[in-house]
């Protein structure tokens, strides 16, 4: 089995995957376009991709991705997730006058990244390629906003540990691509659609879910990127697509939204037991 996923050896999105299954043999990609082109083009059999965090929010650019693509939604991961302020063996915090990382990353550790005077903070594609452009470039006065494993991969120091805003840190990750991967049966729809400009039109969407007492989990607007001032709604429906009153309403959504496409049915994530913590998944195509 084989899945794609952003980022380098050490990404959080790696470890995502890792879930998946223990033995995968995981292909790391530069940008999240590259994930989806590896699963389209048969590289990968499966894609991990983040789609939300609890303190950083949503990361737009999935949304937008899973729209342009026809890859559906076959499972969602949820991922813990502890950043560390890593440095060149020898480093110390004083001697830091740069910290990257990915913009997500740094949102997360805002608080932190705040007390540290004459610092230059900066974005870069991935929390674990930052790691590794100071371990190849030898930046002795630079430091990554990374995981422990990027550290252990790159050779690098803690510098300071858990820097994350807030204690329970997770993201989630959605599985794009193949067949599904286990047996569990679908209880979670996700959907994207547009509404016309009236007014009440976004009430008389929801309603179509609420009279069936179908909760709404998450509700995402995106700008139409054509088309000035109109906007894609992705929600997420904590139904399967085939249970009865999740078609019907779906079937009634659709009689007034110009567009409404099923981004995929699957399960949702459950914890993990509590002996099985941080454990594959193992699950099985």
């Amino acid at each position: 089995m084989r899945i794609a996923y952003q980022g380098e050896p050490g990404a959080f999105s790696e470890a995502a995957a890792q879930q998946i299954h223990a033995d995968a043999q995981l292909m790391p990609c530069r940008a999240f376009e590259d994930v989806f082109a590896a699963v389209e083009g048969g590289t990968a059999e499966y894609g991990v991709l983040p789609i939300e965090n609890s303190i950083g929010g949503s990361i737009h650019r999935n949304f937008d991705l899973l729209l342009q693509h026809e890859l559906p939604i076959i499972a969602e991961l949820e991922q813990p997730v502890v950043h560390h302020l890593l440095a060149l063996p020898g480093s110390t915090l004083e001697n830091i006058r740069r910290v990257y990382s990915h913009p997500q990353a740094l949102a997360q550790c805002d608080r932190f990244l705040r007390t540290l005077a004459g610092v230059e903070i900066t974005a870069t594609y991935d929390t674990a390629g930052s790691a590794k452009m100071i371990a190849d470039g030898r930046m002795d006065t630079a430091a990554a906003v990374a995981s422990a494993r990027a550290a252990e991969v790159f050779g690098l120091a803690l510098l300071k540990s858990s820097i994350q805003d807030y204690e329970h840190n997770t993201t989630r990750f959605l599985v794009i691509g193949g067949p599904p991967l286990s047996s569990a049966v679908p209880d979670k729809t996700s959907i994207v659609f547009t509404l016309a400009n009236e007014p009440g039109v976004l009430f008389k969407a929801l309603s179509v879910f609420a009279l069936r007492g179908i909760n709404m989990t998450k509700l995402e607007s995106r700008p139409v990127p054509d088309r000035k001032w109109e906007y894609l709604f992705y929600a997420d429906l904590a139904a399967a697509r085939d249970d009865v009153a999740c078609a019907r309403a779906l079937a009634h959504l659709a009689e007034f939204a110009p567009m409404l496409r099923v981004l995929g049915s699957y399960p949702s994530c459950k914890p993990a037991p509590a002996d099985r913590a941080g454990a594959s998944l193992e699950m099985h195509a």
